[in-house]
């Protein structure tokens, strides 16, 4: 367990029982995923229950128990997007990647998951790595985005 790592994130909130959800964002954003060990200092060090940690991290599908890939996609699968043909995209990355949406590659390099809406239904079919948001994305130019974001 990396307490030193948790404790600088908590000096960061004056007001710690009521900024758990920044906490809980700011301990995804460094590990990558929130890990129950950090999870169970937390609630120590707060004073809010374990449980009520979990039924907000199980709440918001932002937070993940499982360990995320440096590079985070996000596949829109809203109407616009799905419409114009996202799951043919989506299958795309599948293959390439050989994970599944949920699933990270062996290499941590990438996660696969898929979202309902990215606001932004003039860029259909629309995919998001990191911060990255990629518009009209064909399955043929896949690979070729891929690339862009391996180590």
């Amino acid at each position: 367990m990396q307490v030193e790592a948790i404790d600088a994130i908590l000096a960061k909130f004056p007001e710690k029982r009521g900024s758990l959800i920044g906490i809980l964002h700011e301990v995804q954003n460094h590990f990558r995923y929130l890990p129950e060990g950090e999870l169970r200092y937390i609630s120590k060090r707060i004073g809010i229950p374990i449980t009520q940690i979990y039924s907000i991290v199980n709440f918001y599908n932002r937070f993940s128990l499982k360990p995320k890939g440096k590079n985070e996609i996000s596949v829109c699968l809203g109407t616009a997007c799905h419409v114009k043909g996202a799951e043919k995209v989506m299958n795309q990355i599948k293959d390439k990647l050989h994970i599944d949406k949920g699933e990270t590659t062996d290499d941590m390099n990438f996660s696969l998951d898929e979202v309902r809406c990215i606001g932004a239904c003039s860029l259909a079919p629309a995919v998001v790595i990191n911060d990255d948001t990629h518009a009209l994305v064909t399955p043929k130019q896949v690979e070729k985005l891929l690339s862009k974001y391996k180590d």
